[in-house]
């Protein structure tokens, strides 16, 4: 009994403020997107495109925080601070080397970039705009990320909420300032919003960092700069990060086949579908939360050698993630029309956001459950291997042949398009399933106590 409140305890303290802080940045995101939306379906599909591409980098920055976390939560397990100090380091100096690629690219060739989303002149020079300002956000985003995962294995995830919150007001604000040019400033439209972004991210961090300090110094284990590994610990780090790299960039890169998809179906198509984007964020991060205490619970669990309570735990954690998810389809159906009318833009771009955000709300429950499964439990046994080739064989094989399919061959409008393509998540929560009843993935990493 008294395990059984600690877990729920361990679960609400993780969940809690993960799912607070990525419901918040997502409904100011519909705030600063009904922003952009005053300025119409150009730089609405233009701040899209920009913004998917970016996403790029925050996805694979979020693949070596994964990392990080998984090792971490073990290492935690095992009460091996050198180990932690390791996986901390190493995974930050690669987020940041990242982060410099990343800069480089988007500054020196976003026109040639943006060439490849989309053929219309206009949007394409919305988006490289955009792009070319959004890069200076890449530095603070991979530095934030990597702290906000440490801070959340130390059980302190209200400390990445507070920034989020800060944040969060932050981009809004300027947003509102810089895009509309108010208070002296100029009116910059989507180089404004691009702006606010990059100094909230900028905001963030160093509040993120101020406050690690502050938490750190009442820890009961230091950290240390450690970078060296024996042969064996590297082929560990390796067999670890490299699938997770690959699966999270072939993953966003069919995410970014879609968005081409969309944005050659025509600027109208587009704009839809960017519309319905801080909806989707706001209803898969208010169930995030339960993904990250999976990973960090279940890491944890597996690191102390309780494997039938990992798989218990696990059980739980996913039926917590399905009917929230069950729930929050039914808000999305009964609230789509309203959220589409405080846009202002053409009728058929209103009515064809509203039915993708119907396909949304039926595909919701798998993808979340996915969320949970693959990008939490199965991962935090460091299998993430199996993770890797669900996701490429559920977005290369099914995703972006069905997405390709129906739009070019089958000529069909972008809400089917949409829900047709997104049936590649019932294929991945399948194979999910079954390597998860196998327990394969449940394994203890091997740390310095131990070698």
């Amino acid at each position: 009994m008294k395990q059984e409140k600690r877990f729920y305890q361990t679960v609400l303290k993780i969940a809690l403020p993960v799912t607070l802080q990525s419901m918040l940045q997502s409904s100011f995101s519909v705030v600063d997107q009904i922003m952009t939306g005053q300025l119409g379906s150009v730089s609405i599909a233009g701040i899209g495109l920009g913004g998917r591409f970016s996403s790029l980098f925050s996805v694979l920055v979020s693949a070596i925080a994964a990392v990080a976390g998984i090792m971490i939560a073990q290492y935690m397990g095992k009460e091996d601070e050198q180990e932690i100090s390791r996986s901390f380091f190493v995974n930050l100096f690669l987020a940041l080397g990242l982060a410099c690629l990343f800069t480089i690219l988007c500054m020196m060739f976003p026109w040639k970039i943006m060439g490849l989303y989309t053929e219309d002149e206009r949007t394409r020079r919305a988006a490289a705009e955009y792009l070319r300002v959004l890069a200076l956000s890449c530095f603070p985003m991979a530095a934030g990320t990597l702290l906000s995962t440490l801070l959340r294995c130390m059980e302190a995830a209200v400390i990445p909420l507070y920034a989020g919150m800060l944040a969060a007001v932050v981009n809004t604000g300027l947003n509102y300032v810089l895009i509309f040019g108010k208070l002296g400033f100029p009116k910059m439209g989507v180089r404004g919003a691009a702006f606010a972004t990059v100094i909230s991210q900028m905001v963030s961090c160093l509040l993120i960092l101020m406050l690690f300090f502050h938490h750190y110094r009442r820890s009961e284990w230091k950290l240390r700069l450690v970078f060296r590994m024996d042969r064996k610990e590297r082929l560990q780090y390796i067999a670890m990060l490299m699938p997770v790299l690959t699966c999270e960039f072939f993953w966003s890169l069919g995410e970014n086949v879609y968005t081409a998809i969309y944005g050659r179906m025509g600027t109208e198509a587009c704009a839809a579908m960017t519309l319905t984007i801080p909806i989707q964020v706001l209803m898969i991060g208010a169930l995030s939360g339960v993904s990250q205490a999976a990973g960090i619970i279940i890491g944890k669990t597996l690191g102390s050698g309780a494997h039938d309570r990992a798989y218990e735990e696990s059980k739980k954690l996913m039926w917590y993630g399905f009917w929230g998810s069950l729930a929050l389809s039914l808000v999305l159906l009964l609230t789509e029309y309203f959220y589409v009318k405080i846009y202002q833009v053409e009728e058929p771009v209103k009515m064809a956001a509203r039915q993708v955000l119907t396909a949304f709300a039926l595909i919701a429950p798998v993808k979340v459950q996915n969320m949970i499964l693959g990008g939490g439990i199965i991962r935090s046994g460091g299998k993430t291997n199996y993770v890797m080739w669900i996701d490429l064989v559920g977005t290369w094989l099914f995703g972006v042949p069905l997405g390709l399919i129906s739009a070019f061959l089958w000529r069909l409008t972008i809400p089917y398009v949409y829900f047709i393509l997104s049936l590649e998540e019932c294929v991945r929560l399948g194979i999910s399933l079954l390597l998860f009843r196998k327990k394969g993935w449940m394994v203890s990493l091997k740390g310095q106590k131990e070698l």
